[in-house]
């Protein structure tokens, strides 16, 4: 039967055949154009949300972070206050003043030793005494090995009349930090016992980390028992 089909048919059937398939071939490929700039668009969509949701997750970590750093700030001025006034002897107000930046950070180890040494000084009682060493104490809690608290606890102690533990704790404050006035406050307890060796020993360090300290101890009154020793008056020349 095709043999019957005349070639010019038989040539317009392949030329129909033909185009056919180019046009299939045409339109896979637009079809293959048209999925790839799909799916293209979807993962630019995508690339652009990633990035979206990062750029608004890094705005929302700086804005914590800013707020965090504002806090500490607050805190930090507020426990200086704190500490100044303490050496100003406005205890009461350095006691306020570390308890807004403990209510800002319980963690505060600064603010609580501060505390403590004021609630001592504040009123010589045994209430602000305990008190006083409950702060100290949590100051330790939070930062064991910290000089400032543990020299806090000594002051404490020797403020109060138990210099044996005092001297304890002051060895202890000079076990972290080789602070002068742990030195001084070791000087005072021997001077109050009469101590000339031991409060000369202390006092001669003291002096030669900071030499004012020779008109400290010229009034001081921890040295009344040892005053008169050569010694003490050799030292204070």
């Amino acid at each position: 039967m095709y043999k019957k089909i005349s070639l010019k048919i038989r040539i317009l059937i392949l030329s129909i055949f033909c185009i056919i398939g180019i046009l299939i071939l045409v339109y896979t490929a637009i079809e293959n154009k048209n999925l790839k700039q799909f799916k293209n668009g979807i993962n630019n969509s995508k690339i652009k949300k990633t990035e979206s949701m990062k750029a608004e997750n890094k705005a929302s970590k700086n804005e914590i972070q800013t707020i965090k750093d504002e806090k500490q700030k607050q805190i930090d001025s507020l426990t200086e206050k704190g500490y100044n006034d303490f050496g100003a002897k406005n205890y009461k107000i350095a006691i306020d003043e570390e308890n807004q930046a403990i209510a800002l950070d319980d963690n505060n180890s600064r603010a609580h030793a501060v505390k403590g040494i004021a609630l001592c000084y504040s009123q010589l009682n045994e209430t602000n005494f305990q008190s006083g060493l409950q702060e100290i104490d949590r100051a330790l809690q939070i930062k064991p090995d910290y000089g400032y608290a543990r020299f806090n606890r000594a002051l404490a102690l020797e403020l109060y009349g138990h210099y044996d533990e005092a001297l304890i704790w002051y060895d202890k404050a000079l076990e972290v930090d080789n602070f002068v006035w742990s030195y001084y406050g070791k000087a005072c307890i021997y001077g109050r016992k009469g101590d000339v060796e031991n409060s000369v020993k202390y006092l001669k360090i003291a002096i030669s980390m900071q030499a004012n300290i020779k008109e400290e101890a010229r009034a001081e009154e921890d040295f009344a028992n040892v005053r008169d020793s050569e010694a003490f008056k050799e030292l204070l020349k």
